[in-house]
């Protein structure tokens, strides 16, 4: 059954690059992504890994733990982080899952048998500190995944967790946000101090809080 946003995300026990880890137990009370690769040493992948490895600092700015997962084996994650890390000139330092029988991919829907009977699609799962599933995402095998665009939709989940505001279409950090429509207006001029522009009773702009 596919998961949904709101469910509890599957608890697995796997053997990763950094040893063996239990994964609730090490998401503990951080955000946590967990993305899946169809195969090692295959280009796309190759290059997103290496993306994501760049935009270290920005993952863990926003307290945000990583972690890829591909059916095979360990010895060959090894070998391919060599790889990543010479051609995308930068330090592959978060655990990849080996997931050779499939245990995670199953239990996360990755793999998709009209797509591929062998390899998993490009998932990403976005997962809170309540070990709930905030976001799913699902790329075809051709087609590298915009890490950018993840940590843009991180930053709306973690505004959305922490003030009562939504975003707009395309937002970007720093632009107005929308306050939600359980928070009446009389409510919205007292929690935004910077002040609440009424477009329509039912859309309601504030600066960002956090800003």
């Amino acid at each position: 059954m596919a998961l949904r946003l709101g469910d509890i995300a599957p608890d697995f026990t796997a053997e990763t690059t950094e040893g063996t880890i239990n994964f609730h137990e090490w998401l503990g009370n951080s955000w946590g992504m967990i993305f899946s690769h169809p195969a090692d040493f295959t280009p796309v992948c190759t290059t997103e890994l290496g993306r994501t490895a760049q935009l270290k600092d920005e993952f863990e700015k926003r307290g945000v733990k990583v972690i890829a997962v591909s059916v095979d084996p360990l010895e060959s994650h090894t070998e391919w982080v060599k790889d990543i890390n010479e051609t995308q000139n930068t330090t592959v330092d978060f655990p990849m899952i080996a997931d050779k029988d499939r245990q995670v991919a199953e239990l996360y829907d990755m793999i998709h048998p009209n797509a591929s009977e062998k390899s998993t699609v490009r998932s990403v799962f976005v997962i809170g500190p309540d070990k709930k599933i905030k976001l799913t995402l699902t790329y075809p095998a051709s087609t590298g995944r915009n890490f950018l665009e993840i940590l843009r939709v991180i930053d709306s989940l973690q505004l959305t967790a922490n003030y009562q505001v939504a975003t707009p279409a395309d937002w970007q950090q720093g632009e107005d946000v929308i306050v939600v429509p359980a928070v009446s207006t009389e409510d919205a001029i007292k929690k935004f101090p910077k002040g609440v522009t009424i477009v329509k009773p039912y859309l309601r702009t504030t600066p960002q809080p956090n800003k």
